[in-house]
């Protein structure tokens, strides 16, 4: 059936099935089982597909396909391709070889080890902070949840761009909070000035790169008007450290404020190709997470093989060539969309969506392209608007021009089978 307990499968969601009136959580899965069964039918299953690891170019076996399929990658965070390179290799083995394969407890009683602290002064020094200004995490998700659920409660208040990544919201769920939409600035003074004497604490909260649009906060004047109301700034760089900025420290160094972002935070599995994240600020902020985040306190954190983090993160300097290619490949591949007439959006970095609309004909795209030997990411709500479906790919520097290519020519044969350009979908 397509369609049960009012909810329609060909225009449902994964968000529809969150809470079903009158349905316990296993009715719920019974029901939402039956959905991703229709999706696989109706050929629209384009989530959790099995690849052979990161890489331009990686075999990957779909519900659609009784052999691995060889495809041009466009679905990577790993913008530098460091997850492959060997220098990165070579130190997460030894470090492997040194300290063995895990940390055997949290940091706070046992579990924290020479490479942590080597790790977290290497992240403080990479930011041109003092040491003991960085916190390690076993993700970025819980580096941005566990830290804002540890600084902010019922007496402090979070104003945030509406487009952070979930990792944020959840971090705030037991404080208040004040949403502008997204880069506007004129919205953000009005929430700066209400909230003026009504809290004790009030932080400012945007990414530098947003991870579905490819843009970058307007990050000098959000600075500005914190500083002129008296709040503080946290920025989640995830998608910008390594990659923008003159010397790859983000899109804080782009706008010139390394020195001043009172909470960096990011991820270790993007740019520099492990996993991980980590938390930049004031001594004082680091020492106090390390004993009042409960990640830190209850769960065990970074693997020994965090030491490829080490070398990654001198990479960033020694080899900036990878930067360089990766701004080139940015640079074609966009121009390459422009020229079919296809809508990409406000982009300023290898975040590179190609906006649609339709939820289903997205869909419909992202099965075309994966036939073609292309595989890019499906978005649709909620993790856009419900008019705001698109395919987000992203770019690595060891992709080719064979590569990007091939993934034009294929966009270009979706959209003669399906008039996907900006233009011929509104005639």
């Amino acid at each position: 059936m397509s369609d049960k307990h009012n909810i329609t499968f060909s225009k449902a969601s994964f968000k529809d099935f969150e809470s079903i009136p009158d349905l316990d959580v296993f009715q719920r899965a019974g029901i939402f089982k039956d959905f991703t069964d229709f999706m696989h039918t109706d050929g629209q299953m384009n989530f959790r597909f099995v690849t052979n690891g990161c890489g331009p170019s990686i075999e990957v076996r779909s519900p659609y396909h009784d052999a691995p399929k060889e495809c041009v990658s466009l679905v990577s965070n790993d913008y530098l391709n460091f997850t492959q390179h060997p220098e990165v290799k070579a130190a997460a083995i030894k470090g492997i070889a040194d300290y063995g394969t895990g940390a055997g407890a949290s940091p706070l009683i046992g579990g924290y080890h020479t490479y942590h602290l080597e790790l977290e002064n290497k992240i403080s020094a990479f930011f041109g902070r003092p040491k003991e200004s960085g916190i390690v995490y076993t993700t970025g998700y819980t580096a941005n949840s566990a830290t804002l659920l540890a600084l902010l409660g019922e007496k402090d208040c979070a104003i945030v761009d509406m487009a952070v990544h979930a990792s944020i919201y959840e971090g705030l769920l037991h404080t208040n909070i004040k949403r502008f939409p997204h880069n506007h600035t004129d919205r953000l003074e009005r929430a700066l000035k209400e909230s003026q004497s009504r809290y004790l604490t009030r932080l400012v909260i945007i990414d530098g790169v947003y991870s579905q649009d490819g843009d970058f906060a307007r990050m000098d004047e959000i600075y500005a008007l914190t500083k002129q109301y008296g709040a503080y700034l946290m920025v989640d760089d995830a998608h910008g450290i390594g990659v923008i900025g003159k010397n790859g420290r983000g899109c804080i160094e782009h706008f010139g404020l390394l020195d001043k972002v009172d909470i960096i935070s990011g991820t270790l599995s993007k740019a520099f190709g492990h996993i991980g994240g980590f938390i930049v600020s004031r001594p004082e902020i680091a020492n106090y997470l390390k004993f009042q985040s409960r990640q830190q306190v209850f769960s065990s954190t970074a693997t020994p093989a965090s030491a490829g983090l080490l070398k990654a993160m001198d990479l960033i300097d020694e080899e900036p060539h990878w930067r360089y290619a990766l701004a080139k490949n940015a640079d074609y591949f966009k121009k390459g969309l422009l020229d079919l007439k296809l809508d990409i959006g406000s982009t300023e970095s290898p975040i590179i969506p190609v906006k649609i609309g339709d939820a289903h004909k997205t869909a419909m795209a992202a099965r075309l392209l994966f036939d073609a030997g292309v595989y890019a990411n499906c978005i649709v709500y909620p993790g856009v608007s419900r008019k705001d479906a698109r395919i987000r790919t992203s770019l690595m520097a060891t992709h080719t021009r064979e590569h990007l290519d091939k993934a034009l020519n294929a966009f270009e044969y979706v959209n003669q089978k399906l008039k996907i350009s900006k233009y011929e979908r509104h005639t």
